[in-house]
C-alpha cells in the first residue's frame, strides 16, 4: 500500500484583530483574566467573510505550494463546526470559489478534531486508489455562533482556515493515524441547531444557535486525552519522544499543554503554540500552526512531528507526520 504525504500547506485568517482589551469593552473581563487562564492575547474575527471564503483562500495557498491547479483535484473535504449552510456542504462552495470542478466534495463534523479526522479520510481515499490527491481543509467562522455575552466562552474562539494537499508518495508521510470519540460526554461542549418543528411538534422556545461549554469537564478530558493520544502514536510508530521534533496540538488553552508537557516529561517548547495570536480556531488550528511553522522554517525535511487534537463529542485524533 502506497504512502501519503502532505505536499502543501496554506492558511488564511481575517484581517480584523480583536485583542483582550477589545473584549473587555463588551463583556466583564480583562487581559489579565484571559491571558492567565488561557494564554490567549488576541484572535481574528471575520468582518463578513464566511467559512467557505476563508477555506478557499487557504486552499489556493496550499495548492500553490503543492504545484497543483484546482482542476487537478479529485477530492475536497472540509472539516467545520460553523458551515455556510446545513446543506449544501461548505466544500461545494469552496469548489465553486476556486474552480475545482473535477473534485468530489463533502464536509465532516468532528469539532476541533476535525482536521485530523478529515486528514485520515483523505489518506484512506488515496491509499485505496479512489483518489489521486485530496485537499483537506479546516475552516471556522466561530464568531457567528459565539455567545458574546458569555465571558467564559467568547474569550476563547477566533476565525480562520488552514488547508493541506495530500499526494501519494514513495516515502513515509502521514502514518499512525487514528480517531476516537465518546458520545456520553456530548453535552459538555455543544452548538445547538434547529429544533424539531413540524405540524405535530411545537417547541417551547427556539433559541439562537450558539456555543455552550462546561469548561471544567472539557479541561479534564483534554488534559488526559492529549497524553493518551501522543503515547498511542509513539507506540504504533515504535518511536520515543526523543524521535519527535515537535508536537503540534489543537490550539485551545495553554494550561492544557502545560499539564501535558509536565506529565510527558518534556519541555513545553516541544509543543508548538500560536494560540496567543489566534485563539481557538477549532478545526483550523492545527493547519494554521503547521503553515506558520513552515513559513518560519521550524519544520525541515526528515523531521517527525505528532499532530494531536481534541474537541466536542467528545472527539480526539492524532497522527505522525514525517516531513
Amino acid at each position: 500500500m502506497r504512502e501519503v504525504k502532505i505536499a502543501g500547506i496554506g492558511s488564511y485568517v481575517p484581517e480584523k484583530i480583536m485583542t483582550n482589551d477589545d473584549l473587555a469593552k463588551i463583556v466583564d473581563t480583562s487581559d489579565e483574566w484571559i491571558s492567565s487562564r488561557t494564554g490567549i492575547k488576541e484572535r481574528r474575527i471575520s468582518e463578513g467573510e464566511n467559512t467557505s471564503d476563508l477555506a478557499a483562500k487557504a486552499a489556493l495557498k496550499a495548492l500553490e505550494k503543492a504545484n497543483l491547479s484546482p482542476e487537478d483535484l479529485d477530492l475536497i473535504i472540509v472539516a467545520t463546526s460553523s458551515p455556510d449552510a446545513l446543506t449544501p456542504s461548505t466544500a461545494v462552495f469552496v469548489q465553486r470559489n476556486i474552480g475545482a470542478f473535477n473534485a468530489a466534495c463533502f464536509d465532516i463534523s468532528a469539532a476541533c478534531s476535525g482536521f485530523i479526522y478529515a486528514l485520515n479520510i483523505g489518506v484512506q481515499f488515496i491509499k485505496s486508489n479512489q483518489s489521486k490527491n485530496a485537499l483537506v481543509i479546516g475552516s471556522e467562522v466561530l464568531s457567528k455562533i459565539t455567545d458574546w455575552k458569555d465571558r467564559n466562552t467568547c474569550v476563547l474562539f477566533g476565525d480562520g482556515a488552514g488547508a493541506a494537499v495530500l499526494l501519494p508518495s514513495e516515502e513515509k508521510g502521514v502514518s499512525s493515524i487514528f480517531c476516537g470519540a465518546d458520545g456520553r460526554k456530548a453535552e459538555f461542549l455543544n452548538i445547538n441547531c434547529v429544533p424539531v418543528k413540524n405540524p405535530f411538534v411545537t417547541p417551547e422556545k427556539i433559541e439562537d444557535i450558539r456555543l455552550t461549554m462546561d469548561g471544567r469537564e472539557v479541561f479534564r478530558f483534554a488534559s488526559n486525552i492529549v497524553l493518551e493520544a501522543v503515547n498511542k502514536v509513539l507506540k504504533d510508530a515504535n518511536l520515543t519522544l526523543d524521535d519527535i521534533k515537535y508536537i503540534v496540538p489543537h490550539q485551545a488553552n495553554y494550561r492544557i499543554i502545560e499539564f501535558a508537557a509536565r506529565k510527558l516529561g518534556v519541555p513545553e517548547e516541544k509543543f508548538f503554540l500560536n494560540l496567543q495570536k489566534y485563539g481557538n480556531t477549532s478545526a483550523a488550528s492545527i493547519p494554521i500552526a503547521l503553515d506558520e511553522m513552515i513559513e518560519k522554517e521550524i519544520i525541515k525535511k526528515g523531521d517527525k512531528i505528532i499532530l494531536v487534537a481534541f474537541g466536542a463529542g467528545f472527539t480526539w485524533s492524532a497522527c505522525l507526520v514525517e516531513w
